[in-house]
């Protein structure tokens, strides 16, 4: 772990390999696992006003789980995490004629309808945050869905931090991802002697 500002930033981050590759997984990080993506109050606040623009797209049945529960929930642990379809299907996914998954979010910013683009944990999959004490821990979470990104980040010599450019300095600032591209290369040079 490396301490940037007042983050503690895994190895992983560094010297991992990484750059996600929609031609084969088709984004299903959206549609697979057992609970929704980490929303925090304020994200969900933005997406309660903005939810009026996205309901038209949203599937009937996600349409009924938000009509129910609301756009998120406590899963186990007590994290706040968007609410979900069939225990798997985020609320703001779609898939396409194509078998292809996009997030309703996403495509409304992309389009110019709203200011927010997604919860940040969405954007910076597959990095996760955690609190260590009163430090921000920054970690990889690696998941089997994603051997794909990791072939084509090692095949385009792509690290995770350069991949997760845009997301990282969205939720910790250029100062900081500054610092980290710093910190990435004076690692890389100690590990070449």
């Amino acid at each position: 772990m490396f301490l940037i500002q007042n983050t503690l930033v895994s190895l992983d981050i560094l010297e991992k390999d990484f750059c996600c590759n929609l031609d084969s997984c088709h984004g299903c990080c959206c549609i697979e696992g057992d609970a929704g993506a980490p929303i925090s109050d304020e994200e969900c606040r933005e997406v309660e006003q903005i939810l009026p623009i996205l309901l038209p797209d949203m599937t009937p049945e996600a349409r009924a789980v938000v009509q129910q529960q609301g756009i998120s929930y406590l899963d186990p642990s007590g994290e706040r995490v968007t609410s979900i379809v069939n225990d798997k299907d985020c609320v703001f996914a779609r898939t396409d004629h194509n078998g292809w998954c996009y997030c309703l979010i996403e495509k409304a910013f992309n389009a110019g309808k709203i200011k927010f683009k997604k919860p940040i944990s969405c954007h910076l999959y597959p990095v996760r945050l955690t609190q260590v004490g009163d430090k921000v821990g920054v970690e990889y979470h690696r998941w089997d869905i994603c051997h794909c990104a990791r072939v084509l980040g090692k095949k385009n010599h792509i690290r995770l931090y350069e991949f997760l450019k845009e997301p990282l300095i969205r939720r910790f600032g250029q100062e900081w991802y500054d610092e980290l591209c710093l910190t990435a290369s004076e690692w890389e040079k100690q590990c070449k002697q």
